[in-house]
């Protein structure tokens, strides 16, 4: 499966390289506040984790007013209890459309690879939508804001209940 999906990453950036019209690459941090939801409602005290993201980007124009945006970021998320706290390598990709000069919105699909904690019934990747808004500062710094939806269940299935992720992040960019 991780295979898989390296082939399917490295086959991805090179198309998209050989069709690009504008390349840039970049870096973006910010601040998580996350949860997770839980099916059948949880029975303890589930507060959100506040936590923070990093990640690098490519963003490669597909025309004057759309670009693909793939990207790698280390998120901390889970819950603010100490055995739902989840860290994962992420790898969002977003379909980007510009508004205007300043205002860009994205979306798309974003997998994750769980980090550390192996055993402790979470599976090890997780499945999630994203959506979010950019406001560009200058040509190189810019604000965002996203909200990450979790599209599958991370508890193993015999743990006897479902959770999702669900995750608001904001962040601060630099286009080099």
């Amino acid at each position: 499966m991780k295979k898989t999906l390296l082939l399917a990453v490295l086959i991805g950036f090179s198309t998209i390289y050989g069709f690009s019209q504008g390349t840039k690459y970049g870096v973006r941090a910010g601040l998580n506040i996350s949860n997770l939801d839980f099916k059948p409602d949880a029975n303890f005290e589930n507060k959100h984790r506040n936590g923070l993201m990093i990640g690098f980007f490519g963003e490669y124009g597909l025309s004057k007013g759309i670009s693909l945006m793939p990207e790698i970021q280390f998120s901390s998320e889970g819950g603010k209890d100490e055995q739902l706290r989840l860290d994962y390598i992420q790898v969002p990709v977003l379909f980007k459309f510009r508004l205007s000069e300043k205002f860009h919105i994205g979306a798309g699909p974003q997998v994750g690879i769980k980090v550390h904690e192996y055993e402790d019934g979470v599976k090890n990747f997780a499945y999630s939508g994203v959506g979010g808004i950019e406001f560009k500062l200058s040509h190189q710094l810019f604000l965002d804001a996203r909200y990450t939806v979790g599209l599958a269940n991370i508890l193993e299935d015999n743990v006897g209940r479902e959770a999702t992720n669900s995750n608001i992040q904001f962040g601060f960019g630099f286009k080099f």
